[in-house]
This record gives structure tokens, C-alpha cells and sequence, in this order.
């Protein structure tokens, strides 16, 4: 079912947005060849147990043990941070964070260059990211998830990238996933109708090969079954009279 939220849950969810805003550019500065994602991981724990009533969404949920999900290169979502997963010069790490915040969650991902990356690499992001913002600017009132996934499916193929069918986007609330689910592909004026008080994750996830994954043997983390370079961006964002509103976002 889908939920509405009230002006104030949204204004809640748009308190720990921020904050999983604020955790992911401490990240973003801290990204550098021969850090572990581990390290991150305790980093974001700390910073957002540090303003009073927060708390990460991602640890224990369905079982997840960290804080953070950081996924390098061929990684799509879900890696584990551990000591023994170090960058190196020319990769990328997707990071994915939550934020629990008197009773509702905000939900958020970039994918960050580990000190140089290829121009090929840097086009990946640059095209996922503005897949995320052409699929932002259809989550509109009268639209439909459709919409949404259409917008972000041309900007991505037509770049010549794949685009991810087994993942997508969802609702989010008092509970971290919720309906509608959110693909990143699709026709428009299909599926659920956007309404004013709706909150959605909308989060591309771009492969620079097939789009075709597989789960490895920890059961979390996926990956591209060729192996190609993936990239996953990510805002929680409040479907308004006004347009979208964006609620992951330290401005």
C-alpha cells in the first residue's frame, strides 16, 4: 500500500536527509587509494549517531550487518564494508546510506572516483547522475512511475550504457522500503500516479556493459554478470504541488 505522508513527516524525513547528506560528503572527502571500506563504514556510523535520535537504517535491516553499503567497480549495491575491502587508485565505490529519524528514513547514494579514474569512468558517473536528474524532474504530481523510469531508461541507453531491471527504487517512510517500487526503465503514464505526499528513492543503477547481474555467495552483494564498471546514484524525494523536492540534500 501506498502511504501519504503529512507536511511534518516529510519535514521529518527531509531532518535525516540532511543528515545522510552531510554523512555522504564527509565520505565523499574521505575516498582515497588505501582506505578501507571499513573505515568509511565507522566513519558514517559515528557521524550519524552524533546528532541525537539518529540512526543508520541499513544496520540490521533484513539482517545487513554495517552501517553503510559500499560496492566497488563491477559491484552494483549491497557490498559489505570490511577491513579487507581497500580502494585503489582507478576505482569507483558506490556509497549508500540511511537515516533513521524519529520514526521515519531518508535514504541516499553516490558513486565516487578513487583518485584517478579513466574518462570513460568519469563519463559513467556523469551519466548516471544525470539519468538520476532527468527521472527527479518527472516525479511531478499528475505523473506516473512511469514517468520516472522512462525519463532515466533514455538518458542512460542513450548514452549507450545498460540499465539494471532486477533493482529498483521504492517508497520509503516509517518503513525503509516501501510501495510503489520505482524502475529505472519503462513507458510513460504507466504504472501508480503520483500523488502530493508520496515519498520515492529514486536511484539509477547504470552498467557500462550488460545490464545483467548476479548475487555473489555472501547473499548481499550484486554484480554485473560480465563484469563491466557499474554506477548508483540516489535522493529520497517528496512528490509536491510544487514539483519535487528533493529530501537528501544539505541545502
Amino acid at each position: 500500500m501506498i502511504t501519504i505522508k503529512s507536511p511534518r513527516e516529510i519535514d521529518v524525513m527531509a531532518r535525516a536527509g540532511r543528515i545522510v547528506a552531510e554523512t555522504l560528503a564527509l565520505l565523499r572527502g574521505l575516498v582515497r587509494p588505501g582506505i578501507s571500506t571499513e573505515a568509511l563504514d565507522a566513519e558514517a556510523e559515528r557521524f550519524i549517531r552524533s546528532h541525537p535520535g539518529a540512526v543508520p537504517s541499513f544496520k540490521g535491516l533484513y539482517g545487513f550487518p554495517k552501517t553503510l553499503c559500499t560496492s566497488i567497480d563491477q559491484e552494483i549495491v549491497h557490498g559489505i564494508p570490511s577491513r579487507r575491502r581497500v580502494l585503489e587508485d582507478g576505482s569507483v565505490v558506490s556509497i549508500d546510506c540511511g537515516v533513521h529519524l524519529d520514526g521515519l528514513h531518508a535514504d541516499s547514494a553516490t558513486t565516487v572516483p578513487v583518485g584517478h579514474v579513466s574518462d570513460d569512468t568519469t563519463r559513467l558517473l556523469d551519466v548516471t547522475q544525470q539519468s538520476l536528474a532527468a527521472g527527479i524532474a518527472e516525479a511531478r504530481l499528475g505523473n506516473h512511475v512511469g514517468d520516472i523510469g522512462h525519463a532515466v531508461q533514455e538518458v542512460a541507453e542513450g548514452a549507450g550504457y545498460g540499465v539494471v531491471r532486477e533493482l529498483v527504487g521504492h517508497g520509503i517512510g516509517t518503513r525503509f522500503h516501501e510501495e510503489p517500487q520505482v524502475p529505472n526503465y519503462g513507458a510513460p503514464k504507466r504504472g501508480p500516479r503520483l500523488l502530493a505526499g508520496m515519498t520515492i528513492a529514486i536511484e539509477p543503477m547504470i552498467t557500462m556493459g550488460s545490464p545483467v547481474t548476479k548475487t555473489l555467495s555472501d547473499k548481499w552483494t550484486v554484480v554485473t554478470a560480465d563484469g563491466s564498471l557499474s554506477a548508483h546514484f540516489e535522493h529520497t524525494v517528496a512528490i509536491t504541488p510544487d514539483g519535487p523536492r528533493i529530501l537528501t540534500s544539505a541545502d
